[in-house]
Formats: structure tokens, C-alpha cells, sequence
């Protein structure tokens, strides 16, 4: 099988971008229509691969067609005819569809017009079965940027920092579990569909996580995970828009994607929420992430879930003029709602963040004490980095650059480390 490469030795620059450009925003749509007709998530992309290299072969020559998403479709169905003659192991498949498309006309934009329903329909359950639960984690976020945003294995090995042949791994294992495990191409319903929207919601959020704050390597953030993240979000609030859940993750991703600018200096280096210039601020993105946020609470009919508690702590941020004018009293409670509602350690964390802000450091401190024998933050470096934060603001420099010099010998992104350091030094200098 081939990897989801868009490129071809014989296409030019331009039709090469023009191509690949179609394939980002076509694809998903493409291997959700084949998996639905051939049943086969594995067979349905390389179906949508052929028709790929069939397009860079005959666009650079006779141009994009109107309809580029038909055309890659009907081409693909064509060519799965072809296959289906050619493998007897799909025999089956042929007598269930081959006939009725040997009997279509040659691939063109206006000879194949799939319903717009039916397409956002094969789209969902394509979400639904990269995010499946029988998936690890980090198998159902390859296989997500796979089939949904269309990366190939290289472009999702270089944001993840992990080899190509780990990603390719990933992937054909997903494949392989899903069709041992015969999940069924369709949107889940009952009680299975909340928890099945979790793990979407999930992969999504770590995908944007990722982007925002990259857990490894030399750059603080990775920008096109993010924009692969919020692209999702939309899509899925597109396609489930009664869910409250699914609002409230795409106000958290919008206002806090609208801070990119703002999070690095000229030379890439860090620079922390209270110190960032503010008018280089997104006003666009957080517009889209406080009508999202709006739309989340409307549609909510009890109190407001995980993603929008969180969604409504970034608004906070959002609406502050300046860091001064942050209202952290606010903050400090919603944490507190969203303890109550998804308590966990990394909450509490920043529970103690948002009480030292609001009642003093020494409070935050309390709590945050209270945390430091919790098993799943040992080694999770932004616990030393906020008590260091919180012991510098009490005066306690020579515990605080302890602090930070243990949180910089524990996190693996060189710009964070570097920043880490940064500050122990300066404790180190006001010790003196």
C-alpha cells in the first residue's frame, strides 16, 4: 500500500500546491464516501490514493475541474472496480456495487453529484471510527491526522518528533485493530455515543495541546497542529451541532489560538501569559471563541461541561484589557467547578495557580503542597515550575531556584528549558 503522499515526479510546483492544497480539504470527505461503499477503512485510502496520483497526472494538463471532489470520487469508485476484478477476495464487494458503477460514465466533475448530507454523514463516521476507544491514544491521533487532516505519515512524524516508520507503524496497527475488532462503519447512538464523543473531543484537544505547548524539542509551539486542530473542531461542530461539549472545545481551541502571536518573541523564545502584548492578540479568533462559548451554554441543560469550564477560564484572559484587569477571582472559581466536574491532579495544579493569583501566593502555595506526593505528576515539570513561581513571589528565591532548576532538568522542550534556567539564574542573582 502506498503512503498519502500528494506528489508526483511530473507535476509541476504550482499544480503539484494546487493539488495537495484539494487533497488537505477533499481527502476526508474521499476515504469517507470509499469506506462506506467497500466497507474497508485500509482499502478505502488507498482507493483515494490512486485517485490522487490520477489527478497529478491529468490536472497539471487539463487543469483543475470545477468539482475537484467529484472527480477524485468518481475516479477512485472507477478504479475500485478494477480492483475488485482483480482481487477474488473481493468478490462479494463486486456483487454488492460493481455492476452499478461499471455502468457509469467516465470520471468527470458533472457526472458524479454525491448528496451533501449523505457526505456529511460518511464524514462523522469516519470521526467516529479514528477516535474509536479500542485505539491507544496515540494510535487514534495518527489515524485521526491521517484520514481527517489529511498529513501524511512524514508530515505527522516531523510534529510529533517521531520517526516516520513509528507513525506508519501506528496507523496500520490502528487498521488492524479496528478490523479484528469489526467496529462498524456508523455513528454511534444511546449511551455509547457520549462516551464515543469523548474520545473525539480528546484526540482533538491533545492534537491542539501539542501545537500549543510541544512537549519536545527546540520550538515552544508547533502552529500547524494547532490550525489542524481547530479545523477539526469546526468540522465536528459542523456535524454534531446540538452538542454543548463540541462548542465548548471549539471556544477553548479559538480563544486560545488566539494568543500564537503573542506566545513567542522575535527570537522564538517563550513569553509567559502576564507578560505578552495583548494587541497582538486575535480579536477575530476570539469573537469566533466567545460566540462558540455562548452557543456551548445555550445549548447545555445542566451545568456546563469540562471543555467549556475551560473555554470559560480562556475567555476570562480574553476579555482582560490587561493582565492587571484579569479577573482571577473568576478563574479561581471556575477551576474550582471544573475540580468538581473533571477532578484531576493537572486541575488542581492550576487551581493553585489561579488561587495564588487572586488570594496570594501563600494560598496557592497551600495547595499546591498538598499535591507534590501526587504519583501522576512526579516528573510532570510544571509542578516544580509553579511552585518556583509562587516561592519567588513570596521572596523565597534560594527554594524557588531549586525549584526551577528542577522543573528545567524535567521537561524536554529546549525553549522551555532554556526559559527555566532563565529564571533560576534570576533568583539566583536577587539571593545574592
Amino acid at each position: 500500500m502506498t503512503t498519502a503522499q500528494p506528489h508526483h515526479p511530473d507535476a509541476d510546483p504550482a499544480a503539484h500546491r494546487a493539488v495537495a492544497a484539494v487533497w488537505r480539504i477533499e481527502s476526508p470527505r474521499l476515504i469517507a464516501g470509499l469506506t462506506r461503499i467497500v466497507r474497508d477503512l485500509d482499502l478505502a485510502e488507498e482507493l483515494a490514493q490512486d485517485a490522487l496520483v490520477a489527478a497529478l497526472e491529468q490536472w497539471p494538463r487539463d487543469g483543475v475541474p470545477r468539482n475537484p471532489g467529484a472527480w477524485l470520487m468518481t475516479t477512485a469508485k472507477r478504479r475500485a472496480i478494477d480492483l475488485v476484478r482483480r482481487e477474488q477476495r473481493l468478490a462479494g464487494k463486486l456483487d454488492q456495487f460493481g455492476h452499478q458503477l461499471a455502468a457509469e460514465p467516465a470520471p468527470g466533475p458533472e457526472q458524479f453529484v454525491e448528496q451533501a448530507e449523505e457526505i456529511e454523514d460518511d464524514l462523522l463516521r469516519l470521526v467516529f471510527i479514528a477516535c474509536h476507544p479500542v485505539l491507544a491514544t496515540e494510535a487514534r491521533v495518527a489515524l485521526t491526522l491521517r484520514l481527517l487532516g489529511g498529513l501524511t505519515t512524514e508530515e505527522i512524524a516531523r510534529a510529533f518528533l517521531v520517526p516516520e516508520a513509528t507513525v506508519a507503524q501506528r496507523i496500520v496497527r490502528a487498521k488492524r485493530t479496528l478490523a479484528r475488532a469489526e467496529v462498524p462503519f456508523e455513528v454511534p447512538s444511546g449511551p455509547e455515543l457520549a462516551q464515543r464523543l469523548d474520545s473525539v473531543l480528546e484526540v482533538i484537544y491533545l492534537i491542539f495541546n501539542e501545537g500549543y505547548a510541544a512537549t519536545a524539542g527546540d520550538d515552544w509551539m508547533r502552529p500547524a497542529l494547532c490550525e489542524d486542530a481547530l479545523r477539526l473542531g469546526r468540522v465536528l461542530a459542523g456535524l454534531v451541532p446540538s452538542e454543548p461539549e463540541v462548542h465548548g472545545l471549539v471556544a477553548l481551541l479559538e480563544v486560545q489560538a488566539s494568543r500564537a502571536q503573542a506566545r513567542t518573541g522575535a527570537d522564538g523564545a517563550p513569553v509567559l501569559l502576564l507578560d505578552q502584548d495583548r494587541s497582538r492578540w486575535d480579536q477575530l479568533l476570539i469573537r469566533r471563541g466567545l460566540a462558540a462559548l455562548a452557543r456551548a451554554e445555550e445549548l447545555a441543560a445542566g451545568p456546563p461541561g469540562p471543555y467549556a469550564l475551560q473555554a470559560a477560564i480562556a475567555a476570562c484572559h480574553a476579555r482582560a484589557v490587561s493582565a492587571e484587569q484579569t479577573d482571577w477571582v473568576r478563574i479561581a472559581a471556575l477551576y474550582e467547578a471544573l475540580a468538581r466536574r473533571a477532578p484531576s491532579p493537572v486541575v488542581e495544579l492550576n487551581r493553585a495557580v489561579a488561587l495564588g493569583m487572586a488570594f496570594g501566593p501563600a494560598i496557592g502555595l497551600d495547595l499546591l503542597d498538598q499535591l507534590r506526593d501526587e504519583p501522576a505528576l512526579r516528573g510532570y515539570h510544571l509542578l516544580p515550575a509553579v511552585r518556583g513561581d509562587l516561592l519567588a513571589k513570596l521572596g523565597r528565591v534560594a527554594e524557588a531556584r531549586a525549584e526551577f532548576e528542577q522543573a528545567a532538568a524535567l521537561t524536554r522542550n529546549g525553549r522551555e528549558h532554556a526559559l527555566l534556567l532563565a529564571r533560576a539564574a534570576e533568583c539566583a542573582r536577587q539571593s545574592n
